[in-house]
């Protein structure tokens, strides 16, 4: 592994367990049995590094959030996606855990979050409009629109909040709390096999 991408392992790994602002980059480098000279080189100070960081995070996103047209998921599959964009929250979990601060210290970042907030809200959008296009959900475009920002900041803050209760963070938990979220929305014949699959997450 090259040297730039085993500071950005680094870094990852100790801004999750301690948090961005409780980090230098002399810690990273002596974590790293490099000098501070030679993480300078790859990294002019802390701020590139997040936004580094956050780039990485940008694109292993990327195709979670534009699922081809043309791909028929089924009610599983949308589970199963949403379990799959909760595991990259928890492993960049750093981003979230102090976010308004570490966005108004860092413009850049601020304005790359919003971009991408709005492009999440967008998929889950989509994906909801699929569902009721296939019989599955029942609501009108306003409680949908309500719905996706409930499902947003599920998304975001529930492994937190897991954390503050001195719980394990789960993804499986943020799962079922989206699926429950959305099964008062669906059509009786969806919404027992929405509340079966459910269940399953929350014994996972």
């Amino acid at each position: 592994m090259k040297t730039r991408d085993r500071i950005l392992e680094c870094a990852l790994a100790l801004f999750n367990q301690q948090g961005e602002p409780n980090v230098s980059t002399l810690e990273i480098a002596t974590e790293m049995g490099i000098s501070p000279g030679n993480l300078y080189y790859h990294f002019h100070g802390k701020e590139p590094l997040t936004m580094a960081l956050l780039e990485r995070f940008q694109s292993e996103m990327a195709p979670l959030l534009d699922p081809p047209n043309e791909i028929r998921l089924g009610i599983e599959e949308h589970w199963l996606f949403l379990n799959l964009i909760v595991e990259r929250l928890e492993q960049y979990r750093f981003l979230f855990q102090d976010l308004s601060n570490l966005a108004g210290r860092l413009p850049k970042l601020a304005r790359a979050i919003r971009n991408w907030l709005n492009q999440l809200k967008r998929t889950l959008a989509e994906l909801l409009v699929r569902l009721k296009k296939r019989g599955y959900l029942h609501s009108d475009t306003q409680a949908m629109g309500q719905l996706v920002e409930q499902i947003t900041l599920t998304l975001l803050f529930s492994l937190d909040y897991q954390r503050i209760l001195g719980l394990e963070a789960r993804v499986s938990q943020v799962v079922y709390q989206v699926m429950m979220l959305v099964t008062p929305h669906m059509e009786d014949r969806a919404r027992t096999a929405a509340e079966h699959l459910a269940q399953g997450y929350l014994s996972a």
